[in-house]
């Protein structure tokens, strides 16, 4: 009877030396006698599905939230529409023209074709990572021209952007070679508010470039990688804090090959995402 009130799971109390312990329990190895463990109708195990740690998140996104405004310079068509581009517009205290044609290397590669193409690598890269990355422009057309340097200032307080990082390549003499980043000055009541996250923002981006390997200006900064302008309108209309970095010069051989490479693409991409990130400490 007792082995029957066993198989349904019942506890049954038995006597053993004086001490009544139950006689069916649910141990999860054999007893320390080798006797086999008996099967229970409960489980009163420690280790339940609700205990079960649940493993940390390895594919969080460390700029979920965060927006990133990327600007492209110039447009491929801006040489089609002089009257435009060479209008007047506001640029901080003073109007200057709308926009300019932008720079070439030797072979004929557009200077606005190589920064649309850096952004788009940029972008790419930070939305991997969540961030939410709205450019000035998307489309490198001979049908298109602008937007004018007014308006891409004022690109990033509009989209509710962090920060932006406006994007070109010089047109140098061809043997200048190298890389620098643009800050605005601390000009009231124009960048007083953003110079100084600016210059912050610019010396992180050339940080990051340097240590991706590429070389600093040899014709701007006296070596340090940094400008600081007062006459450039997508700075002084700016909002929030924002960099120009000219990612080096087109007329150089060795740079023209590096910025119009997919791989000297990357490098720079990489380098971009890296600066940006140390800048938001994230």
């Amino acid at each position: 009877m007792k082995g029957l009130l066993r198989a349904l799971g019942v506890v049954v109390a038995v006597t053993l030396a004086g001490v009544s312990v139950p006689s069916v329990w649910a141990p999860s190895v054999a007893d320390s006698m080798g006797a086999a463990p008996i099967a229970t109708a409960y489980a009163p195990t420690a280790r339940t599905a609700t205990s079960v740690p649940v493993p940390a998140r390895k594919n969080r996104k460390p700029l979920r939230s965060v927006t990133i405004a990327l600007d492209p310079g110039h447009q491929l068509g801006n040489h089609n529409y002089p009257r435009q581009i060479n209008a007047p517009v506001p640029a901080g205290g003073f109007t200057k023209p709308c926009n300019t044609t932008g720079t070439a290397t030797d072979s004929g590669v557009a200077e606005s074709t190589v920064n649309l193409q850096l952004a788009k690598a940029v972008k790419k890269r930070l939305r991997r990572l969540g961030a939410r990355v709205p450019m000035t422009r998307t489309v490198d057309s001979q049908q298109k021209w602008g937007p004018c340097v007014d308006q891409r200032g004022e690109f990033g307080r509009r989209v509710g952007a962090r920060l932006m990082v406006s994007l070109h390549a010089d047109g140098a003499s061809s043997s200048a070679h190298g890389f620098h980043v643009i800050a605005p000055t601390s000009r009231r009541p124009w960048t007083d508010d953003i110079a100084a996250p600016s210059l912050r923002l610019a010396t992180s981006l050339r940080n990051a470039l340097t240590s991706a390997g590429v070389a600093r200006s040899s014709y701007i900064g006296h070596g340090t990688g940094l400008d600081v302008r007062s006459d450039l309108g997508t700075l002084n209309m700016s909002d929030v804090p924002v960099a120009m970095i000219e990612i080096g010069n087109m007329r150089n051989t060795a740079d023209a090959r590096r910025i119009t490479s997919k791989q000297g693409r990357a490098q720079y991409a990489k380098a971009v995402v890296r600066g940006i990130r140390a800048w938001l400490g994230k």
